[in-house]
């Protein structure tokens, strides 16, 4: 399994693999706890493969901040609304997979990750997740690659979020950008009268778009942003 990309973030750690292992591999290494191994058993196919690829990138993680070694492996749960967390540790974790990558962050703070394949079809459901000021502002040169971008942040806040209950053209409220191959904008949550902030990073690694975010609510005044309109 292949280490693509590895940063240090906020004290925390974003890292990408390719997957290489079979499940064998994954399964003898990892000394899944009960509540894992009886999760693990509901999944089937790929996702399996997925799944165990997290985890173990997890814990290659948290052994680079000295949070577990080879001989402790701090376990994956997940919360009530099937949010994964790590007990024992100060960090926030979120993953995502695509097309036999994964993607883990770890963030003393809310964050979430999401890495997209390339799948030229996105168009079809941009008018789902784009409110009409972020699709004004999509570059027509690089429209399928914007696209892919707005997608993934707003995919990574979702994670942030953890709640669920979210719709991506109404309540997660991206600050227009222009297309590159990495970039970063400010992103809001607006719902029930509650306002959430993040930072979003994104970044192309070949025919995959990553994206991140960390959790900023009282650090960035909500009337620093463009007003955007939900239409």
């Amino acid at each position: 399994m292949p280490l693509n990309f590895q940063t240090q973030i906020n004290k925390g750690e974003l890292c990408t693999w390719q997957i290489g292992e079979p499940e064998n591999w994954f399964r003898e290494r990892l000394q899944l706890v009960p509540a894992e191994a009886a999760e693990l058993e509901q999944i089937k196919g790929k996702r399996r493969l997925e799944w165990l690829a997290c985890r173990w990138l997890t814990h290659h993680i948290l052994c680079d901040l000295k949070l577990s070694n080879d001989y402790h492996r701090i376990p994956v749960l997940k919360d009530e609304f099937g949010k994964p967390h790590l007990k024992e540790t100060p960090f926030d974790v979120s993953f995502s997979h695509s097309h036999g990558r994964v993607a883990v962050l770890l963030q003393p703070v809310a964050c979430g990750v999401d890495i997209q394949f390339f799948v030229p079809k996105i168009q079809r459901i941009a008018h789902k997740f784009l409110s009409v000021r972020e699709a004004e502002s999509l570059d027509t040169a690089n429209l399928l690659e914007h696209l892919h971008f707005y997608w993934s942040a707003k995919e990574a806040v979702y994670k942030a979020w953890g709640r669920k209950a979210l719709e991506f053209r109404e309540h997660i409220i991206v600050e227009p950008f222009k297309y590159g191959e990495a970039g970063s904008t400010p992103v809001q949550v607006v719902k029930d009268g509650e306002r959430n902030s993040y930072q979003v990073e994104m970044l192309r690694q070949g025919d995959y778009f990553l994206a991140w975010c960390r959790e900023t609510t009282g650090d960035l005044p909500f009337q620093q942003l463009n007003p955007l309109h939900r239409t």
